[in-house]
């Protein structure tokens, strides 16, 4: 197994939105919320903060959160529920039921997000037409996946979307077919490998979107820095990307759609 070259450390400043609608499906109507504010507190210096809370019949929370890159959506349901049970447990001893449901959500939703990876090679064109249209090769998209449609665990509902932007270092811009070729086939591998559902990677030549559905035992940085470095080997171990990435959060709603 090769090295890692980038790690957390290696990559101490990254661009982030992560932001989650989460769901606590109660089995009484809860008799007040006086415990929102010390719920706040205690998951703050795990990276996860409640920006909001709604509760809606028929007994449900819905938690608006957001998160650090190195939180995976797995810890905000075991912290914020694993806490909330702790702080009620002398007056509501089983307070919820077992299932929940989480969403990633962002600025942006997944249709416009879309059409934005298609329209790559059109916001970067080249000078060489020629180029351009061997760019076109290298561009994934796969209709199949469908990242509208929900994953289930035995306890979770979830829609778990990642939109990762990795840039090349001081923009250099890579037209070499056998390159780029590497790099197309090392991110399907990569995916499929992890099974992650891969939706769209636009490859231009300075850098690199990609759409996917993750597991949520994975942080946004653990997927991150993982394609990465399979970048990375797929270039000979050659840290041709900057030590920073760009992750965001997005699903069918975005943020515009949360009441505040």
């Amino acid at each position: 197994m090769a090295t890692p070259i980038y790690t957390p450390d290696a990559c101490p400043k990254v661009a982030y939105q992560l932001d989650w609608s989460y769901g606590v499906f109660w089995r009484t109507r809860p008799p007040d919320f006086a415990w929102l504010e010390e719920l706040t507190e205690l998951n703050e210096p795990d990276g996860i903060r409640i920006l909001q809370h709604e509760f809606q019949e028929p007994n449900v929370s819905q938690f608006l959160i957001s998160t650090r890159p190195s939180v995976a959506p797995l810890l905000i349901a075991q912290r914020i529920k694993g806490r909330l049970q702790h702080l009620l447990h002398s007056t509501l001893p089983k307070p919820f039921r077992r299932n929940y449901s989480l969403r990633s959500i962002g600025s942006t939703r997944r249709e416009k997000l879309a059409q934005y990876l298609a329209g790559q090679l059109g916001h970067h064109p080249m000078a060489d037409p020629r180029v351009q249209q061997r760019l076109a090769e290298y561009q994934i998209e796969r209709p199949e996946v469908d990242l509208s449609q929900p994953r289930q665990t035995s306890h979770a509902v979830y829609w778990y979307n990642l939109h990762i932007v990795i840039v090349h270092e001081e923009r250099y811009r890579e037209i070499r077919d056998e390159v780029l070729a590497g790099m197309r086939d090392m991110i399907c591998r990569a995916a499929d490998g992890k099974r992650h559902r891969l939706s769209r990677a636009a490859i231009v030549p300075d850098h690199i979107h990609l759409t996917l559905g993750c597991h949520l035992e994975e942080s946004p940085e653990q997927v991150a820095l993982g394609y990465l470095n399979n970048l990375a080997y797929a270039c000979g171990m050659k840290s041709v990307f900057r030590f920073s990435y760009y992750v965001g959060g997005f699903s069918e709603y975005d943020l515009g759609v949360i009441p505040r």
